[in-house]
């Protein structure tokens, strides 16, 4: 039994995220580099993809390791971030930045480890924060910061302290709900680009 529900919390948070992008292909045209918006969906959803395969090299226990797939996990979690982030944006200097911070993600992952990895993932977040609060001024966009990253790094915390399963059923909803907000955001947003 708790393997079907853990099974299905991360089929969830790898599906929800693809059919969001699937579903944001031609749309929010407003969006100044819109065609990035599909590609944010699509990687997180891959991410979660790579997660699980991962999981199957661990009979679906949490190991905090570094693998292949895990690190595919965290690359596609920095380029899905990234890409929501430069979608709002015009300048091409904090663009390239962006940029520059996800393959650091990428790259250091291998060359150091992964907690460097995580660093810059959290310079990810900042920049996807200010960028879209600045952009949207949508309240809605408070649940990223909660659900994405406050929450999610909780459980995965108690998750790797305690070995307790339990947080590990949590972190794919948590990680669905930020997903969620981005698509409920775009949504509601009537401000147009130019």
């Amino acid at each position: 039994m708790f393997f079907s529900i853990l099974l299905f919390a991360h089929l969830q948070a790898a599906i929800i995220p693809i059919i969001l992008g699937i579903r944001s292909i031609n749309k929010f045209r407003d969006i100044i580099n819109n065609e990035l918006i599909p590609f944010g969906f699509i990687f997180l959803g891959l991410a979660s993809i790579s997660e699980m395969i991962d999981h199957t090299q661990t009979s679906w226990i949490y190991v905090d390791h570094s693998s292949f797939f895990n690190w595919l996990f965290y690359s596609f979690l920095s380029l899905g971030l990234t890409c929501f982030s430069i979608s709002v944006i015009k300048n091409k200097f904090i663009q390239t930045t962006n940029f520059c911070i996800s393959l650091c993600s990428i790259i250091s992952y291998f060359l150091f480890d992964k907690t460097i990895a995580l660093l810059f993932q959290v310079i990810i977040s900042i920049f996807l924060i200010i960028n879209w609060q600045r952009v949207f001024k949508d309240w809605l966009f408070i649940l990223y910061p909660i659900f994405g990253i406050f929450f999610t790094t909780l459980f995965g915390t108690r998750l790797s302290i305690s070995g307790d399963q339990f947080w590990h059923v949590l972190l794919g909803p948590s990680g669905t709900i930020s997903v969620l907000t981005f698509y409920l955001v775009l949504k509601r947003s009537n401000k147009k680009f130019t």
